[in-house]
């Protein structure tokens, strides 16, 4: 799909949607997003269960807003470059689980892989086509990605020590 070329500068909500350059990238921007994301992910695992879950649904909200408004910029509802998305499925792919090198890394293929192939019923989400379908199909990858990374840590604990 060819990269929409806005002529006015982003503003504060398209530069958030963009996860600040990572969506700029000219190539694979959601991974970009996604690698992105390490560093929140990272901190937002030290936080407590309460806190983590409120945070994770400001988050939701302020990444539905920010697609909305960025989609306007970018004049296409998902377009590749807004990748806060990828962000918060990449938060909850890893929520709640111990932050190891091991668990990002196997978090981010497990995440990109579920966010690219798009199972059932990702497919159906990612037909959505408002902010909130591009950051639901997202949430949803992530949900796919947390689930196997459950499976992986309960059954091969030895990847993870």
């Amino acid at each position: 799909m060819p990269r929409p070329t806005p002529s006015a500068r982003p503003d504060g909500w398209t530069l958030l949607a963009a996860w600040g350059p990572c969506g700029f990238s000219p190539v694979a921007p959601g991974t970009v997003g996604t690698l992105g994301a390490v560093p929140l992910a990272w901190a937002v695992a030290r936080l407590e269960p309460l806190a983590a879950w409120a945070f994770l649904l400001a988050f939701f909200a302020l990444a539905v807003h920010a697609a909305t408004r960025a989609a306007g910029w970018w004049r296409v509802v998902d377009a590749p470059g807004i990748v806060i998305d990828e962000v918060l499925g990449y938060l909850v792919t890893v929520a709640f689980l111990p932050f190891t090198w091991q668990v990002a890394l196997a978090g981010f293929v497990l995440f990109r892989v579920f966010d690219i192939l798009k199972p059932w019923p990702i497919s159906r989400i990612d037909r959505w086509k408002t902010g909130a379908g591009v950051v639901l199909d997202d949430v949803a990858a992530g949900l796919f990605a947390w689930a196997g990374l459950k499976l992986l840590l309960h059954y091969v604990p030895g990847l993870f020590a």
